[in-house]
């Protein structure tokens, strides 16, 4: 259901869902945009199931989104996820993943892309994003070389190079 205006959140064709009620400025908000996000994530794995997608599979592809989604854009960022910011992902997986994993992998990071991607895809197959935002979105999750390479110089940091290594992928908005 809809925090602000009661109606339930429907899956025939576009979904519909008030967007604004994804805005957080309070931790009430916080709690509640974390429940919404949880129950959204459940349709995207039902959703998944529904298509066929083993339940192994689906769980993955579930899990990356949650980490992503949850963790990174709600919690993090503090952002609404249906902010189309070009660079999100980037940033989530070029630094946030990176420091935030006691010991950063390309696999387990491609397989968290492989989610957001997904999650992503099922928004825009709903109306729910831009197809531009989503073609971006695509870019940025098949970008592994990149992250790959931040993972290896992060872990080649001597000194005080951190602070260049950020600054190449910074979580610092401009």
């Amino acid at each position: 259901m809809s925090a602000s205006t009661g109606e339930p959140i429907h899956e025939t064709g576009v979904m519909k869902i008030n967007k604004k009620d994804f805005d957080q400025e309070t931790l009430e908000d916080s709690l509640r945009v974390d429940s919404l996000c949880q129950d959204l994530l459940r349709r995207f794995y039902d959703a998944l199931l529904e298509e066929g997608m083993p339940p192994e599979e689906a769980t993955f592809m579930a899990s990356g989104a949650d980490y992503f989604i949850r963790d990174f854009v709600v919690d993090n960022r503090v952002l609404n996820i249906f902010d189309e910011r070009p660079g999100l992902v980037r940033q989530f997986a070029g630094n946030w993943y990176i420091v935030n994993t006691i010991e950063p992998d390309i696999a387990q990071l491609s397989r968290h892309l492989e989610g957001v991607l997904s999650f992503y895809r099922y928004l825009h197959n709903r109306k729910l994003i831009s197809a531009s935002f989503m073609r971006r979105v695509k870019q940025e999750c098949g970008d592994l070389p990149f992250y790959e390479s931040r993972i290896e110089s992060f872990w080649a940091i001597k000194g005080d190079g951190y602070v260049a290594w950020e600054k190449s992928c910074s979580l610092k908005d401009d």
